[in-house]
């Protein structure tokens, strides 16, 4: 089945790497215009460079997503620009991994205010638009980890945990426009965030998922561009795990 875009906008946040880069770049290749966010501008620069290599569509823009004046600041200029951002993908995520009584203040917070406060400030500035519009999608990445809970990612899962609620509050408020509103939860990715883990625990992992295997940032992409396009748009308020069968 081929999807449907027609003259969309796309901006997806943590676009430099990983999950982020590639759903950038399966929006691209469906004609959509992408505006890639990240902190760093060499990051998000190199992810809309590639994207204009290939045939594409794509800008860059430099954003500390969990800074809310840098943001509405960013989204101000961006619907100057372009009127409307059709398709809004709340990707950017960190992690800072602890046991929760060593886990600091500091950690605690940057982890919430880039995974779940992010999607509150990039939404409150680009949905309205949607709405006059009445078209829109707004897809956010969370994780396993808000549904089932991980050790030491006390911080991660809580954040991800909000951005599900976040979501299908979201959709509630935003049906009535015609924008839909839905979550996408990875499992293990193979992805630089989860390049780190030790061998010893991924032995521990890998009996936990029935395919056996990690997935790869082309599988969320898939789910995120299936999400976006005009065929999903009687799916709101859901959460979509994408983890090899990990949470069932």
């Amino acid at each position: 089945m081929s999807l449907t875009f027609e003259d969309k906008v796309a901006l997806v946040t943590g676009a430099g790497r990983g999950i982020g880069r590639a759903i950038a770049e399966s929006l691209a290749k469906e004609g959509v215009t992408v505006i890639c966010v990240s902190r760093s501008e060499s990051s998000c620069g190199s992810a809309a460079d590639a994207i204009n290599a290939s045939g594409g569509k794509a800008i860059a823009k430099a954003v500390d997503v969990s800074d809310g004046a840098a943001v509405a600041s960013c989204c101000e200029e961006l619907l100057e620009a372009h009127q409307n951002i059709d398709i809004l993908v709340n990707n950017a995520g960190i992690t800072k991994d602890n046991l929760l009584f060593r886990m600091s203040e500091e950690d605690w917070t940057d982890v919430i205010n880039t995974n779940l406060n992010s999607c509150f400030f990039w939404v409150k500035g680009l949905a309205r638009p949607m709405t006059r519009k009445r078209w829109g999608r707004i897809i956010n990445i969370t994780s396993v980890s808000g549904i089932m809970g991980n050790a030491g990612q006390t911080n991660y899962a809580a954040a991800k945990a909000g951005m599900i609620g976040f979501t299908k509050s979201l959709a509630k408020e935003l049906a009535s426009r015609n924008v839909t509103a839905n979550a996408v939860a990875p499992g293990f990715i193979e992805t630089d965030m989860t390049a780190d883990i030790a061998d010893a625990a991924m032995d521990k992992i890998l009996p936990m998922i029935p395919l056996k295997r990690m997935g790869k940032s082309e599988d969320i992409a898939n789910m995120v561009t299936y999400l976006a396009s005009e065929e999903a748009n009687y799916i709101t308020g859901q959460v979509f795990t994408v983890d090899g069968g990990m949470a069932m």
